[in-house]
């Protein structure tokens, strides 16, 4: 069932690991399959080495599980990529990483702005990374603090705890968190040669305001 989409978010969960955006069999990654309304997530307690796409489990959006072929459980964070799913109806996969620069920002509560035109590719609409507010991990109350952030940006971080990107398909998720790391990676850079103070970002205008050139269309 859904075997496509189990080896999309099964390779993507393996190079998340080997990218350094999760560490081990931290972070959480899905698919949601417009067809069926099911979605297919990674394991929870899976190292990413020994992980198989048989591994993936198929739910429905209330969290039935459908399939289940190695009898483990979904991640814990599954409630969290479930309401998302409730409240974007315009997307079809969720990264959740635990990569170092976009977590540090997250353990300070500390939002990241617009520093660099890739943040356009984020689809902000308030000229910064937003951040839910605390949760602890696997609970109700976590997947209900993403509700409002999950709106207003393609990317948001978890205070205390990392970053949820989201996308039209895996790849565009998983190239999301990409980008947010090396963009959290640079503000942090840029604070520490500042001795703290923060730089002058780009308005939430300017980046709305670039458009691809006509010359080349």
């Amino acid at each position: 069932m859904l075997e496509n989409q189990k080896k999309n978010v099964c390779l993507v969960a393996k190079k998340a690991q080997k990218e350094n955006l999760c560490i081990h069999m931290s972070g959480n990654f899905s698919i949601l399959d417009k067809e069926t309304n099911y979605i297919v997530v990674t394991p929870s307690g899976v190292d990413r080495e020994t992980l198989s796409y048989d591994d993936m489990i198929v739910m429905d959006t209330n969290g039935t599980i459908i399939e289940n072929k190695s009898n483990l459980k979904p991640s814990s964070e599954t409630l969290v990529h479930m309401e998302i799913y409730k409240q974007r109806k315009d997307i079809n996969a969720i990264a959740h990483t635990h990569s170092s620069y976009a977590t540090t920002m997250a353990i300070l509560n500390k939002k990241i702005p617009a520093i660099v035109y890739e943040c356009g590719v984020l689809k902000l609409t308030k000229g910064y990374v937003p951040i839910a507010p605390y949760g602890r991990p696997g609970t109700i109350e976590l997947a209900q603090s993403v509700i409002d952030v999950c709106k207003e940006a393609d990317v948001f971080l978890l205070e205390k705890h990392g970053a949820v990107t989201v996308g039209k398909d895996m790849d565009d998720a998983y190239l999301k968190a990409v980008y947010l790391e090396e963009i959290a990676k640079l503000y942090h850079l840029s604070l520490t040669i500042s001795d703290g103070s923060d730089i002058n970002p780009f308005t939430q205008e300017e980046l709305d305001a670039w458009k691809y050139p006509s010359k080349f269309k």
